[in-house]
């Protein structure tokens, strides 16, 4: 044990660097020859200071990813290997009798286990992006935010805990199938209460208050058969001076929202470009897409965790001293092994999406024929978060889920040629 406990951390370690060098020494971030000169081109609409600043915020918070990817696999793997996550199920069984209760305690002081543990890298986090001008949240807010989410994550981990286990003391062989059944209505479920319930838990939600603008993205909305009387803005220049949009969801509740921010730092064509690219998402069916293929997939994962953990158990279940996998002990492992497969499946996701962000440029730039604006927004994009044009191949594989800006506005560029 005392071996796998250092081999583990050095690891860690040599990991660490590992991904530095990378990111700093090994990375191809040059542009490619053909779009040197281009509007694709960082130095045609970034001064020198600003490409500094994009070249060393990206680097510093590429590595922060890389650094938090295993960070939570170390640390289950570690609760499980040193008994920490037995003893927790040792003192939940003495409070209390009732299992549901057991569960809730459970899921507390892992909980509280995991976020103190990772607090010193999401406090890194944020202290990069304010030094860096991305956030102006000041650290009380910062701090707010992070209460409310761990409170609603103990409230929801809470629930699934609760009838997760009752499945798999119940159906000790099946219960992965019963756990997927009822997963699908409980994401329906999630998505439906989000615009309501849960993303009023962190901002302020208005009516968009320009109503001219207003009456311009309904027109566009309109165009596009989307059944939309309003439009909503949230008030993210409290948080940061990035900008966004997006339409958020189903049914009854879908809403088409845009940050504050992209009022103040794009002009009337270049939001009118980006409503329009997230209208192209709900015309297309991008959401249900994504949430069938999600569905498809959890249920491979749910089977790929049962087994893993199941052998997991067979074979070394006496050393961690988790007999069966109804015991509460076997939570962290459960995570752990639900994190790696989604993990391994981040590329193929990441993929899809790039994929499906595309045509949505491509339906926007045919609703608005506007690809002058379009160029401007991106632009403006990548000036306002400081994002890299061209990333590293391996952070493009695992991270982005929309293509880089090079690719974006050179496509953009080169549809603006064809057209003139």
């Amino acid at each position: 044990m005392k071996r796998i406990l250092i081999g583990t951390i050095v690891g860690y370690i040599l990991y660490a660097l590992l991904m530095a060098y990378y990111l700093w020494f090994g990375a191809d971030t040059s542009l490619p020859a053909d779009l040197v000169g281009t509007k694709a081109d960082p130095r045609t609409f970034l001064t020198a200071e600003e490409m500094l600043l994009v070249d060393e915020y990206s680097k510093i918070r590429n590595l922060m990813y890389f650094l938090s990817l295993p960070f939570d696999w170390v640390l289950y793997f570690l609760l499980i290997l040193l008994g920490g996550a037995r003893a927790i199920q040792t003192w939940s069984e003495k409070v209390t009798r009732y299992a549901w209760l057991q569960g809730g305690i459970y899921v507390f002081w892992l909980t509280l286990f995991v976020t103190l543990a990772s607090f010193p890298l999401s406090y890194l986090r944020f202290s990069l992006s304010k030094s860096y001008d991305i956030t102006v949240q000041p650290f009380t807010g910062w701090m707010r935010d992070q209460l409310v989410s761990f409170w609603e994550g103990i409230f929801i981990m809470w629930l699934v805990v609760a009838v997760l286990y009752y499945l798999i003391r119940r159906f000790e062989k099946r219960w992965w199938m019963a756990a997927w059944a009822l997963f699908i209505p409980f994401v329906f479920f999630l998505m439906y209460i989000q615009p309501v319930v849960i993303d009023p838990l962190y901002n302020d939600f208005t009516e968009l208050q320009d109503k001219d603008l207003e009456e311009k993205i309904l027109g566009l909305a309109a165009e596009s058969d989307i059944a939309a009387d309003r439009v909503y803005e949230v008030n993210m220049s409290e948080k940061t001076n990035s900008i966004n949009a997006y339409v958020t969801g189903v049914g009854g509740n879908s809403r088409i929202v845009l940050w504050d921010t992209l009022l103040t730092r794009l002009k009337e064509e270049e939001i009118l470009f980006i409503m329009a690219h997230e209208m192209g998402h709900f015309v297309m069916n991008h959401v249900v897409i994504g949430i069938s293929g999600y569905i498809v997939f959890s249920f491979f994962a749910f089977y790929l965790v049962h087994w893993c953990a199941a052998s997991v158990i067979r074979k070394w279940g006496e050393a961690l001293k988790i007999k069966r996998l109804g015991q509460l002990a076997s939570l962290p492992l459960l995570l752990l092994l639900l994190s790696l497969v989604l993990f391994v499946a981040s590329p193929i996701t990441n993929a899809v999406s790039r994929h499906q962000e595309h045509t949505a440029d491509v339906y926007a730039i045919e609703l608005t024929g506007d690809a002058e604006a379009a160029i401007g927004a991106f632009q403006e994009i990548t000036r306002s978060s400081l994002s890299e044009v061209h990333p590293p191949a391996l952070v493009k594989f695992l991270r982005y889920t929309h293509p880089p800006m090079v690719d974006r506005i050179s496509y953009l560029e080169k549809y603006l040629k064809e057209e003139e």
